[in-house]
């Protein structure tokens, strides 16, 4: 398994120099703790507990799984030890509102904790990770009560978070479930239903877990319009506030799954559980929002953390590796072969995996900035285009994140050739535990809907208009730098051309509605390389401004100024494929009759 190193030089970059994390701390209220000192600080020590405690535990949590019994689940070897370690760090407070225990933090400061921690271990990270979704949950909508009595021990890390969507009969068509919830005489309510794919739904690393809960109640309208949303802890509180008797909820099997064997995924059974409503009837997915997009910027992070750990364990090899001679005559002239890194095809897989890596590093530091300016911005217009912002960044990110840290996953263990079939290596593990991210939390297609038909077209392109004006303004601003030219011009036509494919795809909409979802998926890839090419771009600018005012750190800049010359000439043209292929048109999908289909 690779030893997990965090990339502190690179996060450095994107928080300090390309995003100007200072300044943009400094413009937020209440984020005066979050001086460079503090941030640095933070970051110094969050990467010493992943690359200590996190990282060595990765691959047992593969190999043993979790098991389950009568008594509960019980977590790989080490996993409650580092979870008692990471409570006790105060990492699961960061964040949080300071008047429910939390640190008060800017979640953009969190973000790159979780970056470290997912990539050390995806498995032990989704723990904590949706303890986040359900502490956002609950200081969105909670009532006092019951933030005094969950979010506070949420925050501390003394109970985790879970959230209950998915039903055997329904995945991501929330609107046909069938959890029900009964009113009882004391204002609480009998949940009975079965949810699945419950990550961390049962565990032995907290005393208690809050699981968040989607229901219908008595009476409630068909569909989505009719779902509520409640608290249905494993324990119920004490007058005191601790974990007290056992609750009618519990994990009835675990799921056999491809990989993330460290997490317990679970078939959860709520037969009559005391429950309590959050926020108002029939409006519960409305709530759920709040977890959901909490969750998507999350799963985002495992397309980055599986393209950085697949980069460092293959860059290793490729180093030491040694087969066949370069094809301009040998570069290890004393050795039988030359290092694998020498050979092109070896290069390109390794710069595919260095572009994704730090480019998504990019895009989730800037979303977690917007993020910030949502809850903390001084002004009512700038919390609400944060918001705007933030709503159209969600989408691509998840989708097109995971999509190409699978890929990044798979370059990784092809480097190793058939050493990366074998399991001792870690790049097969980490294929199989990246996976599932570009289906959970709404899959790529689901996102694509959500990219293209809710926030692009029912908003006539405003949206989109926003991010291109941004990018618009960044290539005015340069047009007149010839060292950036190379950059420049192929964004500033990328970016016209995005607005224009937004337009013809909305007016072929009018005529079809299905060519919406024809078209949707290649949308959100296309959009996702236009986000990447105007971050790489900025890079490159930064790097060159440091080249050129003088810097000690040359090569790291230089590194930086290759990529996103890779990044444009050797990923960007795959545009062109997306635009081909979203015209094709929705009767390419649907012209062949259902009973055609045959085998």
């Amino acid at each position: 398994m690779p030893e997990y190193k965090a990339p502190l030089r690179d996060i450095k970059f994107v928080m300090n120099e390309l995003l100007n994390s200072e300044q943009h701390y400094a413009s937020l209220q209440n984020a005066e703790d979050a001086t460079p000192d503090m941030v640095d600080a933070i970051v110094q020590e969050g990467a010493k507990f992943c690359e200590q405690v996190l990282s060595p535990l990765n691959q047992v949590g593969d190999r043993e799984g979790c098991t389950w019994s009568e008594d509960g689940v019980k977590t790989p070897t080490g996993f409650k030890e580092a979870y008692q370690q990471y409570v006790e760090g105060g990492w699961p407070s960061m964040t949080s509102d300071t008047e429910y225990g939390g640190q008060g933090l800017p979640s953009s400061v969190g973000i790159v904790m979780s970056e470290m921690v997912g990539t050390a271990n995806w498995s032990w990270g989704m723990y904590p990770g949706l303890s986040h979704g359900a502490m956002n949950t609950l200081e969105a909508h909670g009532t006092e009560e019951q933030k005094q009595t969950y979010l506070t021990k949420l925050i501390s890390g003394e109970w985790t978070g879970t959230m209950c969507l998915t039903e055997p009969h329904c995945g991501s068509d929330l609107g046909t479930l069938r959890t029900r919830a009964e009113p009882n005489s004391d204002g609480t309510y009998s949940i009975t239903g079965t949810k699945i794919f419950i990550s961390a739904g049962e565990h032995d690393m907290a005393e208690n877990i809050v699981h968040i809960v989607l229901a219908r109640l008595p009476g409630a309208p068909e569909g989505t319009k009719g779902i509520s949303l409640f608290i249905v802890p494993k324990r119920l509180p004490d007058e005191d506030g601790s974990a007290g008797e056992r609750n009618a909820v519990s994990c009835g099997s675990l799921e056999h799954k491809m990989g993330i064997h460290g997490n317990a995924t679970c078939v959860m059974n709520f037969d009559g559980a005391r429950g309590w409503l959050i926020g108002p009837e029939n409006r519960g997915l409305n709530c759920m929002f709040t977890f959901m997009n909490t969750a998507r910027i999350g799963t985002a992070i495992q397309g980055l953390g599986a393209a950085e750990l697949g980069f460092q364990g293959s860059l290793a090899y490729a180093k030491e590796r040694l087969a066949m001679r370069s094809l301009s005559g040998p570069k290890n002239p004393d050795g039988p072969a030359d290092p694998i890194i020498v050979h092109p095809d070896v290069r390109r897989m390794l710069l595919t995996q260095k572009a994704v890596a730090e480019g998504a590093r990019a895009m989730i530091y800037l979303a977690a900035q917007q993020s910030d300016i949502v809850v903390r911005g001084k002004t009512e217009e700038e919390r609400q285009a944060a918001d705007a912002m933030l709503g159209f960044l969600t989408p691509i990110a998840k989708a097109f994140l995971t999509e190409i840290g699978y890929e990044s996953a798979n370059l990784g263990m092809q480097v190793f050739g058939g050493h990366g079939f074998i399991s001792e290596w870690g790049m097969e593990q980490n294929v199989r535990d990246a996976r599932i991210g570009t289906i959970y939390e709404g899959t790529t297609g689901i996102q694509a809907l959500d990219l293209l038909g809710r926030k692009v077209l029912m908003s006539q392109g405003e949206a989109l208009k926003q991010f291109t004006k941004v990018v618009h303004v960044f290539c005015k601003e340069n047009a007149d730098n010839e060292q950036l030219r190379e950059f420049i011009e192929p964004l500033q036509t990328l970016n016209r051309e995005w607005g224009e494919i937004t337009m013809k795809l909305g007016m072929t909409a009018m005529q079809n509605r299905e060519e919406v979802g024809a078209a949707a998926v290649d949308y959100l890839m296309y959009s996702g390389y236009a986000v990447f090419a105007y971050l790489w771009a900025r890079s490159a600018k930064v790097a060159l401004d440091a080249m050129v005012e003088g810097t000690s750190e040359e090569a790291f800049y230089d590194a930086k100024i290759q990529t996103a010359r890779f990044y444009f000439k050797r990923m960007l043209p795959r545009t062109r494929t997306h635009v081909e292929t979203m015209f094709a048109g929705a009767d390419t999908l649907l012209g062949l009759p259902e009973e055609h289909f045959a085998f």
